[in-house]
């Protein structure tokens, strides 16, 4: 129920098809972060209007509230939120790791209080994969240990060995999901796959180990986790294209939590298949915005009388509707809709530059696109 096909590539870019039980990816793709079930100012037929195929929902904001047992008796999170297209579905892990002060972890797992009420919570491999498996997403990601930048090499070490030993946990706890050795729990999604996650902070080496370990124990696909996490771009650049060589060339490559549209090709250029990022979401409701010609904070005094479209070039209801003064206005007013109207632009931006990565890499001018689009899209950073 669950497969990847590579149908072509430029240089590392790779062109392919993610087949699930809710539907078809089309990769390169980046997937909205519906943290709670709902991409943020957001109703699902815009976000599909934007051109999502598959949208990413948070398992720690999940289990928390509304619970993931009561998401299994309504039928699973595509019922329950009633979006019909793919859904993956994150382990938790980064959210334990931004808590900070409130966790501990352990070999057994991640011991964590809860941002809602304080209750503590012990978030173990077998729990993050029941969870999603009551969740019933498409794709689930095993629980690793995410640490920051910079770190020592010892204490990156230590994060890398324990999440590989997580993850055959995951793993050994999926297939007897699979198997039907817990039959008493509501399984929603019989086809979900499970996507390994490479550690090892900046050290290459450790990424190196992580893995040949991670693929040693058997994934559907393989994701790069802790990165975009403080490092300098060119760095992870760096680790993310050499780690992507290490993995296999027929199973999708997830780079997680990355990034800005810059992000996007220069790491699609290394290899990379999948993305996720609060970014055009979280910025939109500051009010920055991105287009064809750069980064445009609509705050500024500079678009008070602006009657021209955010972005001439984005086909999107924003774009096609109202102009930059009156986005400005909505924004200072504190009105609803600038959260929305400035969603669905930045949304519709990054969707649409997937479309036309993977059109590049289909006609095999790749490199042409990206030279263009890395010119035109940092010509106006002055302004953010």
């Amino acid at each position: 129920m669950f497969s990847f096909t590579v149908r072509g590539s430029d240089g590392a870019a790779r062109l392919g098809e993610l087949q699930t039980p809710h539907g078809v990816v089309q990769t390169p793709a980046f997937m909205p972060v519906g943290t709670q079930g709902a991409v943020k100012a957001m109703r699902h037929r815009e976000v599909e209007d934007a051109g999502a195929e598959i949208i990413l929902g948070n398992t720690y904001h999940l289990m928390l509230r509304p619970g993931d047992e009561l998401i299994a008796r309504r039928g699973g999170l595509h019922q329950f939120i009633g979006w019909r297209r793919p859904i993956l579905t994150d382990s938790g892990g980064f959210q334990v790791y931004s808590l900070a002060a409130r966790r501990t972890m352990t070999d057994e797992g991640a011991d964590f209080q809860s941002h809602l009420d304080g209750t503590r919570y012990l978030l173990t491999p077998e729990r993050a994969t029941d969870i999603q498996a009551r969740l019933g997403s498409d794709i689930a990601m095993v629980l690793d240990e995410c640490i920051g930048f910079p770190a020592a090499r010892e204490d990156v070490a230590i994060a890398m060995q324990r999440s590989a030993r997580w993850a055959e946990r995951c793993r050994r706890r999926l297939l007897d999901i699979r198997g039907g050795a817990t039959a008493d729990m509501t399984v929603t999604n019989a086809g979900q796959a499970q996507f390994g996650i490479v550690q090892g902070g900046m050290f290459q080496d450790l990424r190196d180990e992580s893995a040949a370990a991670t693929v040693a124990v058997g994934f559907e696909g393989y994701a790069i986790g802790g990165l975009s996490v403080g490092e300098p771009a060119d760095q992870m650049y760096a680790v993310a294209g050499d780690t992507a060589r290490r993995l296999p060339a027929d199973r999708p490559r997830y780079l997680m939590g990355v990034g800005t549209p810059e992000d996007l090709v220069e790491c699609v250029a290394r290899g990379i298949d999948m993305f996720d990022c609060v970014l055009p979401t979280r910025n939109a409701r500051n009010g920055q915005l991105f287009t064809s010609q750069g980064r445009i904070n609509i705050k500024n005094a500079q678009y008070a009388e602006d009657d021209g479209p955010l972005d001439p070039q984005c086909g999107c209801y924003t774009c096609r509707h109202h102009s930059r003064a009156y986005l400005r206005h909505l924004y200072h007013a504190g009105e609803m809709s600038a959260g929305a109207l400035n969603t669905l632009h930045n949304l519709t931006f990054y969707l649409d530059t997937m479309r036309r990565i993977r059109d590049a890499i289909a006609f095999r001018t790749f490199e042409n696109f990206r030279q263009d689009f890395l010119r035109s899209v940092s010509r106006q950073h002055l302004d953010s």
